[in-house]
């Protein structure tokens, strides 16, 4: 795998990983009783956003190495 390759799918990877942990821990203010006026009271009260972009580097990561491991494979078959 090309590095401009493994970049790619680190940025694929990043993304897919961030959508899954986004929901992980959120509370929204409708659950803690903390309404602020003008918005959704769905919204979260903390989204934990800076933890949850380091889960999704790490994860990142882990599914770039398994790419990069696993497409060499496939191909020289």
């Amino acid at each position: 795998m090309t590095p401009l390759g493994a970049a790619v799918v680190f940025v694929i990877a990043w993304w897919l990983c961030f959508f899954a942990v986004l929901p992980i821990g959120v509370r929204g203010q409708f659950e803690d009783g903390e309404h602020t006026p003008g918005t959704e009271e769905g919204a979260p009260v903390h989204p934990m956003l800076a933890k949850k972009a380091i889960w999704a580097t790490i994860g990142g990561v882990i599914l770039t190495g398994l790419i990069a491991l696993i497409v060499p494979h496939l191909l020289a078959n």
